[in-house]
């Protein structure tokens, strides 16, 4: 049997793990939850729980770890996560190797995926891509000239931490108008929450707290005033700093993932409008597609990463 690896997601609320095959196939997944805050020890317990369930008997060259940041891919550490305890100036890396007895490479969550768009998704076979995932916050990977781009301690790709509105909406970094904090689902529902609990006539008024984002697009596909203006506020968010990231980066391929990208459809459309209109020209033909991989991407780059770093012929 051909050599495996072992993918592994890491978040706030789930950890995912996946036997992956060399062409980036998730042959197996498991999804657990994730003791978030009960402590770093045992997050790492229950990663390691999650790996060996998923590998059983299966020949596997090592882990791929993929978890949010910021990280020091580098050094494999952890260096300061909010939505995980523990999980400041961490050793990730090599404590998820003593409790594994496999070797274990550590990237950031969002260029993990962005590596599995480029290497089997809808980046295929390009040499240029951004990857912004849209969910609880925005992150992303960038790829460049057939690299990955990674930067100092390879941290680079926070692409939800740019600036795109000066005094705007408070981020959960602590700085004011950062991307996440207007685009995210997250930053979404908060407003349709907000705006819904004014808005009697609307269909979003009634539920209240229970409001969700499947709802809100749900209601703007019937027609609903409200919900068409907070879906097309959105669109017009995300126009904005995706119009930014082809401006530095000048991708052959824009790839969104992430919850958000499940209303792709609705929202894809008017985020194209916003770019054409938002961006330079010579920028405006660039496809902006939803990730091809869905909620695999990650699984698949993680374990690219460690046929990468562990597989044959590796130096």
């Amino acid at each position: 049997m051909a050599p495996l690896a072992i993918g592994i997601d890491v978040g706030g609320t789930q950890i995912r793990a996946a036997l992956v095959a060399a062409d980036g196939a998730v042959l197996d997944r498991l999804a657990v939850p994730t003791p978030a805050t009960e402590g770093a020890a045992f997050v790492v317990a229950r990663i390691a729980e999650a790996a060996r369930s998923v590998a059983g008997d299966a020949p596997v060259i090592g882990i791929g770890l993929s978890a949010p940041g910021p990280l020091d891919a580098e050094r494999g550490i952890a260096l300061a996560t909010p939505t995980i305890a523990g999980f400041v100036d961490f050793p990730l890396a090599a404590e998820v190797r003593a409790a594994t007895g496999l070797p274990v490479a550590l990237e950031n969550d969002g260029i993990a995926a962005a590596i599995g768009e480029w290497r089997f998704g809808a980046g295929r076979g390009l040499a240029n891509l951004v990857y912004v995932t849209v969910s609880t916050g925005i992150g992303g990977g960038v790829v460049v000239d057939d690299h990955v781009l990674r930067g100092r301690k390879g941290m680079a790709g926070h692409i939800g931490h740019m600036t795109v509105m000066r005094g705007g909406e408070l981020c959960a970094c602590g700085h004011h108008g950062c991307f996440e904090a207007h685009a995210s689902g997250t930053a979404f529902l908060a407003r349709a929450r907000r705006l819904a609990a004014g808005r009697a006539g609307s269909a979003l008024h009634a539920p209240g707290p229970a409001l969700s984002g499947a709802a809100v697009f749900a209601a703007a596909a019937a027609g609903d005033a409200l919900a068409e203006e907070l879906v097309a506020e959105e669109a017009e968010m995300l126009g904005l700093g995706f119009a930014s990231l082809l401006h530095l980066y000048s991708p052959d391929v824009l790839v969104m993932g992430g919850g958000m990208s499940a209303q792709f459809a609705a929202l894809g459309p008017r985020i194209e409008a916003a770019v054409r209109r938002i961006a330079m020209p010579p920028f405006r033909d660039v496809p902006i597609l939803p990730a091809a991989l869905g909620d695999n991407s990650g699984l698949a780059g993680a374990g690219a990463l460690a046929f990468e770093r562990f597989g044959p012929g590796a130096g």
